[in-house]
This record gives C-alpha cells, sequence and structure tokens, in this order.
C-alpha cells in the first residue's frame, strides 16, 4: 500500500498503469466462462453462469435461461458444448477498475470459411481484484469486420476513454445517439445498414399493421457494467462495444386477441388483454472512426421482460 504525494492511496495496484490481466488470467476466465455456459445451456439454469456473465450479456443470458427454463424444465434436450477456440487477447494496459480485455475467437457454432464463417468476440470486466472475470458483451463478426487493434511495444491493447476526442463520437455518447437515431434518424452519422437504417424501415412497415399498432421506444444504457468498452484500432478509430434498452408496446384492436408466444409469456407479468410491452437489451459493436460516420457492425438482442395490460 502507498501513499502518492497528492495524498492519493494505490492498493493493489489501482493506480499504476499495468496490462488488465495476464495472458494466461485472460484464458481462464474464457474457459471458466465456457464451462459454465454449457452447464447453464444444458441444464436451462441460469444459477449455473450467474457468476460469469454481467451487463448486456448477462441481461440476455439470464432471461433466456429463465424463458426456456419455463417452456423446457427438464433442460436443454438439444444441448450441444459450445466450444471457443483459436483464442486472440486484446488486453488494454490501464490504471484503474473495472479491468477489462477482449477475446477474439472461433466458435463451433458456424462453418469455417466462407461467406458463414464467423469470430465471437467476447468482452471480460473485473470490478475488484476479489472478483471473478465475467462476460460482458458478445458480437459476432466475420473475419473481416475484425479490425487490427493498436497496441504498444509490448502487445498490449490501447484503450479509449469514454468522453475521448479523438474519435467521430466519444464512446460515451454512443449509446443516447444511437437511440436518438432509432427514434428519429438523427445524428446522422451512424452509416446505412442491417442495424440502423434497414431496422428503422422495418419498425416503420410494421408500426401499423391491420389491427395491431406498435411502438417504440429506445433508451441508453451507460453505467455500471453497461457502461462503453472502446479499443483502438490501427491506422485510427476503435472498435466500441456499447448496449442499449429497447420497448416495444403492441396494442391490438378492440375486438382482436394478442397472441402471446410461449418465450414472451414466460418473462411476462400481468394479462395481455390488449396490449402488451416487451423490453429487449441489446449488446453492440460499433466501428467508430476518428472522422465519418460511425458502422454498426453487431447487434446482438434478448428479450428480458414483458408486461400485458
Amino acid at each position: 500500500m502507498l501513499l502518492t504525494a497528492s495524498g492519493c492511496m494505490t492498493v493493489h495496484g489501482e493506480l499504476e498503469v499495468v496490462p488488465s490481466a495476464t495472458r494466461a488470467e485472460a484464458a481462464q476466465a474464457l474457459g471458466a466462462f465456457t464451462a459454465a455456459y454449457n452447464k447453464a445451456d444444458k441444464a436451462y439454469d441460469p444459477a449455473l453462469d450467474a457468476d460469469r456473465v454481467t451487463g448486456a450479456l448477462g441481461a440476455i443470458n439470464q432471461a433466456g435461461l429463465k424463458a426456456r427454463h419455463s417452456i423446457s424444465p427438464g433442460g436443454n434436450a438439444g444441448h450441444t458444448e459450445l466450444e471457443l477456440t483459436d483464442a486472440k487477447f486484446a488486453i488494454p494496459k490501464k490504471a484503474g477498475w473495472p479491468r477489462w480485455f477482449v477475446a477474439d475467437t472461433d466458435s463451433n457454432r458456424d462453418q469455417d470459411g466462407g461467406k458463414l464463417d464467423t469470430r465471437w468476440l467476447v468482452v471480460f470486466v473485473r470490478n475488484a481484484v476479489d472478483q471473478p472475470w465475467k462476460a460482458a458483451y458478445l458480437s459476432v463478426l466475420t473475419p473481416s469486420e475484425v479490425p487490427v487493434f493498436a497496441t504498444d511495444k509490448d502487445g498490449w491493447a490501447k484503450p479509449v476513454e469514454p468522453a475521448d476526442p479523438s474519435l467521430a463520437v466519444a464512446p460515451k455518447d454512443l449509446s443516447g445517439q444511437y437511440a436518438s437515431y432509432l427514434k428519429d434518424g438523427t445524428p446522422r452519422h451512424f452509416a446505412p445498414g442491417t442495424h440502423t437504417s434497414v431496422w428503422r424501415q422495418s419498425r416503420a412497415k410494421n408500426a401499423n399493421l391491420p389491427g395491431l399498432a406498435t411502438q417504440y421506444v429506445d433508451q441508453p444504457l451507460t453505467t455500471g457494467d453497461y457502461r462503453p468498452l472502446g479499443l483502438a484500432t490501427r491506422g485510427g478509430g476503435a472498435l466500441v462495444f456499447f448496449a442499449t434498452r429497447h420497448y416495444e408496446q403492441q396494442t391490438a384492436a378492440k375486438g382482436l386477441h394478442l397472441t402471446v408466444p410461449a418465450d414472451v409469456k414466460a418473462l411476462m407479468t400481468g394479462d395481455a388483454k390488449s396490449t402488451i410491452t416487451k423490453e429487449r437489451i441489446s449488446s453492440e459493436a460499433a466501428r467508430v472512426p476518428a472522422k465519418g460516420k460511425v458502422t454498426v457492425l453487431d447487434r446482438e438482442q434478448g428479450l428480458v421482460a414483458a408486461k400485458g395490460a
């Protein structure tokens, strides 16, 4: 324990700029997460991996397991073990907590080579020395979408600060601006694509179907383990992981009955007589340049709650 001249106290290296983890620790964290995920998925029991997930991924994972357990209390008859191999770790060198790193892996859920080949990027966070590493974000990208991260001379990745002024959009503003864009198309610095313009068009098309009106509300998520995390990329810019919350309210015309799927009913409170409000959490990954438009590369979304009225 060291008392600095400014009066700041350093305990366990909290003020020292050090790698967030050793590569061996990162590999152990990935292994522990994968083992817990498989146990939880096989039993459809959220308690079995609750201590290995957090943030956006945690909310999606835990609610999904809860819903599937409600439908199949005997567990997952079709379970196959998840394997995450060929791991490459981007570990930032930083001071203080949280500590975090990115595991770029090859899963056995794709087809290696060709158009269906993907990489799973799992972001692990740790908020104190006595806490386990937990997976907070998951993004599924094509190999060409995975950037080359900038590193120092020792191979450690370079984190970007939440308010980084060198980026077109500061990481701390991404979630709020994305929620605003989904509402009315502004700000206009999001590049067209599946998770931006195409999603807005799909929503507009489904807003007023015969006998069914749908309203959408999007909210930023920026605190705790939902905080944005970004790494600088070689040549400028950054890859940033962030989260958002989305509400979808469906209202049936008088005399019509809402059909509620089993997975929604499992997470629903109330009785959907004429209205149902679905709450979803999204985990996004975006390529943020120094100048120009932000490209949202991936959005992993899951239902976390529903309310009928």
